[in-house]
């Protein structure tokens, strides 16, 4: 079973998201601010991580470069996630590694096809790979 990272600090919304996630076969893992988040990361080893940007203890890029800087996580693929209509959200999430954004609210759809674009990046990145 793929395993989600999802890094939400609205209880609402984290768990809307983690129902659904689960009705669509997902393992769901849950941190609610930043230190949790990179905590879990590390632990929990996720094959994706879903990451709200505004959180407690400090914000989704700060998080995201974080894990895209340890060599235990610096591989798993990032969805950002926010409320946020400010215009430079989706380049500077990118800019920190993400693979995916997305402006709530979204659609269960939505989320599930950023979830597998992002396996589809990890996937391809692997089969790529020359090894000798």
């Amino acid at each position: 079973m793929k395993k989600v990272l999802l890094v939400e600090d609205d209880a609402r919304v984290a768990s809307a998201i983690s129902i659904a996630l689960r009705a669509m076969g997902y393992e769901v893992l849950t941190a609610s601010d930043a230190v949790l988040a990179v905590a879990q990361a590390r632990r929990g080893q996720p094959d994706v991580i879903v990451l709200d940007i505004n959180l407690p203890g400090g914000n989704g890029f700060m998080v995201a470069e974080r894990l895209k800087n340890m060599a235990q996580t610096a591989t798993v693929p990032i969805i950002v996630i926010t409320a946020s209509k400010k215009l430079d959200m989706r380049d500077r999430a990118l800019a920190a590694g993400a693979v995916h954004f997305l402006e709530k609210p979204f659609g269960v759809t939505d989320l599930a096809d950023a979830i597998e674009t992002a396996y589809r990046v990890v996937d391809s990145s692997f089969s790529d790979m020359q090894i000798g």
